[in-house]
């Protein structure tokens, strides 16, 4: 269960805090030019700070339970940090776009983060689904955090084997997602300081 928080509050903290991070700078953006980019960026390196002290947590947790990390799950562990930053930062940067022209986003976030916590195996493990394919093919295509979850829990506590597959889904829908919100903040972004 600890390894699923620790990379949803990841991701959540971050979606919410890249989300609302150019509404929060308001007279920054309004008085000086700079790279936009920042703003938002900076929501995913400081949550990495955070994930950090939560993971100093999860290795006692680890050493007083006798659970020694498997050497896959360590060496694939840039590469699910790498998926939860670049799909959080990909939703952070479109909702924060959103947000600026449409000042009602912040408030329909936090319902929507809270909607993904139950449809992302954090609470739960994924094999729940095995009996309905449909639904846990959409999660896995759709949801690329939940690949990250569920192979942060293979690789690191030894709960089945890593899923390959899975994994390239996360980090390809991560990058789209990534793309996807980038494209988006690029193309409004010379209206910023005027909506703002």
């Amino acid at each position: 269960l600890y390894v699923g928080l620790l990379f949803w509050q990841y991701y959540s903290g971050t979606l919410t805090n890249a989300s609302n991070s150019m509404i929060s700078n308001t007279a920054l953006i309004q008085k000086v030019y700079f790279p936009r980019l920042i703003v938002p960026g900076t929501a995913a390196i400081t949550g990495l700070v955070d994930l950090a002290i939560a993971a100093v947590i999860l290795v006692g947790m680890m050493a007083y339970y006798g659970v020694m990390p498997h050497l896959v799950g360590i060496l694939i562990l840039p590469v699910l940090l790498g998926c939860a930053i670049l799909s959080a930062l990909g939703m952070g940067l479109l909702m924060a776009s959103l947000n600026i022209k449409y000042r009602d986003v912040r408030f329909a976030l936090p319902f929507f983060i809270q909607i993904m916590l139950y449809v992302t195996p954090v609470i739960y493990p994924v094999k729940m689904l095995d009996g309905y394919p449909v639904i846990k093919g959409l999660m896995l295509w759709l949801n690329p955090i939940s690949g990250v979850i569920t192979n942060a829990r293979a690789g690191l506590l030894g709960q089945g084997a890593v899923n390959f597959g899975v994994m390239g889904i996360s980090v390809l829908m991560s990058v789209v997602y990534f793309a996807c919100g980038l494209y988006y903040f690029r193309s409004t972004e010379r209206y910023f300081a005027d909506i703002v």
